[in-house]
């Protein structure tokens, strides 16, 4: 996996040109491979791989040639036949190709009206209605009909809420009643988009049609962005099982912990030692930032926003995950335009957006590329379309063989047929396109069809029309390919040859070892006296929540524990000296003193494979792929011109 993010997935992110003469590096099994394609490969990559011994030149030149290894024994096995690949190969270079199908004057309306709803925040419920965007036409209509009989009902005064849980097929309604909450740009679908931005607050919209079905939208509130903010949190987790005794302590864990802030202890410590965020505890609780409608709990985005100055520190409050205290660390408000172009110019790239941009490229292409239409035949299919289209019951005609032929030729290489375009037609009921008279009608439809297929010939031909494109479908092809190879040889291998797996962790077992670990009580105070005193009494043997009540007084939390298995280089347990059964020294730590109450010492032992599953496997996987690679070389002939190897170096330290 690491050799496939080093050499497929991280190459796509940039570009670099190396004008050099193209000569073979080395073959396998006569199969050419040519230092454009490795220099370029490992130009871009130079500065992202974080292990140093992928940047030596020796050991990429054997990494690479072990790729391609691994890609020609894809091929020999025809994985590349396999429907699954082809598809998704199918479907990366299209939405690669989206970055190659542009209008700038289409982009800079759409980059300008985005920006302009970025500024904003709009709250808003819906209703949806499901149906496929490829669904029939009765299915359609039946859609239709119920979102507008649900339109009738919010129209005579019924309540947005009550009947978008009566009639709403969003699954998410049971829990939100329709409501959404707060988003911006690119948060929804560009039509929701549309909808939700063009419909005034306490109006609800026309229906109107995504790839999930027909919707309904009433805007509720509107206000200005509030972009985004950076918060560090102290969680403590709601119980797993509903229980009073455990939610009160849950509850006067975080008082506790809220009290220790007050007293003018480091927030950042404590989310460190108490926090059952694992993730951020670490960090002293620092969250990556976030903006409206982006985290699942909207009381936490709430309370996060609501907090004005650095620092500020919020009271303990509940959400549906825990307890949490937030910190205000800083406010990000949006940026100007200048600012955000590049940002907002990818997203409208990769929107739903990007079709009004293909479609304006249609206009160019038309000056670009040359058809002509063979205008008698054209003549006969049009007169083969009726009145029947508008019922949607018009049927492809039954006389073929008159209406065959090639009906237009394309950049004078391309031989674009009758069927395609009658199949087209036939395709374009559902649309419900009204235009009369039907001769009209197909003439339009005739342009589109057009306009289709000169946006494809250009798609198809982007590889001969950008390098670079051709470079990234290709490094993409060949990652697609190894990965299916490396999951059928190596990954779901490891996984299940429980045998191999039990002899390599036999043979390896040193590897997979605790340091020796404490069950223990760590206790801490910024209070040297309070700390003297839990040692004192863990001395006479006196239990967690008789030192508490001794020393937590007049709601001053003066002492905290925490327990639990640690291994001996955690936190405060690294600091302790000789460490043995029984109450340990005093440790100071920062501004915290400790004392821990050792109730057990656990020798360092071999893990059993259930507690070192994860890096076994990955262990086990890295070693089978070294082995099958030395098998492949056995396989294959694999022949290095040393002299143009050379050449390579040469230009590569200059």
């Amino acid at each position: 996996m690491k050799y496939l993010l080093s050499l497929v997935l991280l190459v796509c992110l940039c570009q670099t040109v190396v004008a050099q003469e193209n000569k073979v590096l080395f073959t396998i099994d006569e199969k050419p491979f040519n230092t454009e394609e490795f220099i370029r490969v490992y130009n871009k990559n130079l500065d992202l791989v974080k292990d140093d011994s992928q940047k030596d030149l020796n050991n990429y030149l054997e990494l690479f040639v072990g790729y391609k290894l691994k890609v020609e024994k894809a091929n020999k096995l025809g994985l590349q036949y396999n429907a699954k690949y082809q598809n998704e190969l199918k479907s990366y270079r299209s939405q690669l190709a989206k970055n190659y199908v542009n209008d700038s004057k289409v982009t800079n309306a759409l980059v300008e009206e985005a920006y302009e709803r970025i500024s904003k925040e709009v709250r808003a419920s819906h209703i949806l209605i499901l149906v496929d965007e490829n669904a029939s036409a009765e299915d359609t209509l039946v859609a239709y009909n119920k979102i507008v009989k649900i339109k009738k009902l919010l129209d005579a005064g019924d309540a947005f809420d009550s009947v978008a849980t009566q009639y709403s097929e969003d699954p998410s309604v049971k829990e939100n009643k329709g409501d959404l909450g707060y988003f911006s740009a690119f948060r929804m679908v560009y039509p929701f988009e549309n909808a939700a931005f063009n419909t005034a607050v306490g109006q609800t919209s026309k229906p109107f049609r995504t790839k999930f079905g027909y919707h309904l939208v009433k805007v509720t509130d509107a206000r200005k962005n509030r972009g985004e903010v950076a918060v560090a949190h102290i969680m403590i987790l709601n119980p797993s099982v509903k229980d009073v005794a455990l939610e009160d302590k849950v509850k006067l864990t975080i008082e506790e912990i809220y009290q220790k802030i007050q007293q003018g202890e480091s927030f950042e410590s404590l989310a460190n030692q108490f926090s059952e965020d694992n993730s951020t505890s670490g960090k002293g609780g620092v969250l990556q930032r976030f903006g409206s409608g982006q985290l699942a709990s909207e009381k936490f985005e709430e309370i996060s926003f609501s907090l004005k100055d650095r620092n500020e520190i919020s009271k303990p409050f509940q959400s549906q995950f825990g307890w949490h205290i937030v910190k205000l660390i800083e406010k990000y408000p949006v940026q100007s335009m200048q600012e955000m172009r590049t940002d907002i110019e990818d997203k409208v790239r990769k929107d739903e957006r990007s079709v009004l941009i293909t479609n304006s490229l249609a206009k160019k292409l038309r000056n670009k590329y040359k058809f002509t239409k063979n205008k008698a035949l054209y003549s006969k299919i049009s007169k083969s379309v009726t009145n029947d289209f508008y019922t949607q019951t018009w049927e492809m005609p039954k006389n073929k063989k008159e209406l065959s032929g090639e009906i237009a030729m394309l950049n004078k290489d391309v031989k674009l047929y009758s069927h395609s375009f009658l199949s087209y037609v036939f395709s374009q009921q559902k649309s419900n396109n009204k235009t009369k008279p039907i001769s009209k009608l197909v003439d339009d439809l005739f342009e589109k069809w057009m306009d289709d297929q000169m946006i494809q010939y250009y798609n198809d031909n982007l590889e001969s029309e950008f390098p670079e494109f051709k470079n990234i479908v290709e490094e993409y092809r060949d990652g697609l390919l190894l990965f299916d190879l490396m999951e059928k040889e190596i990954w779901e291998k490891a996984k299940t040859d429980s045998i191999g797996l039990n002899d390599f962790y036999k043979k390896n077992a040193e590897n997979y070892k605790w340091t020796k670990r404490y069950n223990v009580d760590i206790f801490s105070s910024t209070n040297k006296k309070d700390i003297k005193k839990t040692q004192d009494y863990l001395k006479k043997g006196k239990t967690i929540e008789y030192i508490k009540s001794k020393l937590n007084k007049d709601g001053a939390v003066n002492v905290m524990v925490k327990s639990g298995l640690f291994e001996e280089n955690y936190d405060v347990i690294a600091d302790l000296q000789n460490v043995s059964k029984g109450v340990t020294s005093i440790v100071e730590k920062g501004n915290y003193f400790f004392t821990v109450n050792v109730k057990e010492v656990k020798p360092s032992q071999v893990k059993t494979i259930d507690e070192c599953k994860g890096k076994l496997i990955s262990d086990y996987q890295q070693y089978l792929e070294n082995k099958w690679v030395d098998e492949l070389k056995e396989e294959f002939v694999v022949k290095i011109n040393q002299q143009v190897y050379e050449e390579v170096k040469a230009q590569i330290v200059k």
